[in-house]
């Protein structure tokens, strides 16, 4: 499958700092958000399949392997609320505060 980012998957991404990429990630996972609360699944597919794409190319960056089990379980609980049955039961109110909770560091 061809890349949705291609500038970024062509290497742009590996340039970013572990927050530049976070933001980047949750921006999506916030359209991802909005589009779930308006029963949008049409365009909620298209921004989960983005996000996912910034969530694997941020899993094949080398430098974050102290993180790797974070940015994992980031991307099961996001494809099961999402793309599965929601067996954790979490509530998209979890990715806006774990994504502020990342912004809010950035700012330091």
């Amino acid at each position: 499958m061809s890349p949705i980012h291609k500038n970024l998957a062509n290497g742009r991404w590996q340039k970013m700092s572990f927050t530049e990429q976070m933001g980047n990630i949750g921006s999506e996972v916030n359209r991802v958000i909005n589009c779930y609360n308006e029963g949008d699944k049409k365009d909620m597919k298209k921004a989960c399949w983005r996000a996912l794409e910034l969530i694997d190319l941020t899993i094949d960056d080398k430098r974050w392997r102290g993180r790797l089990l974070e940015i994992l379980r980031l991307r099961e609980v996001f494809c099961d609320l999402f793309l599965g049955d929601n067996s954790y039961n979490t509530l998209p109110k979890f990715f806006k505060d774990y994504f502020l909770h990342l912004a809010l560091q950035a700012k330091k």
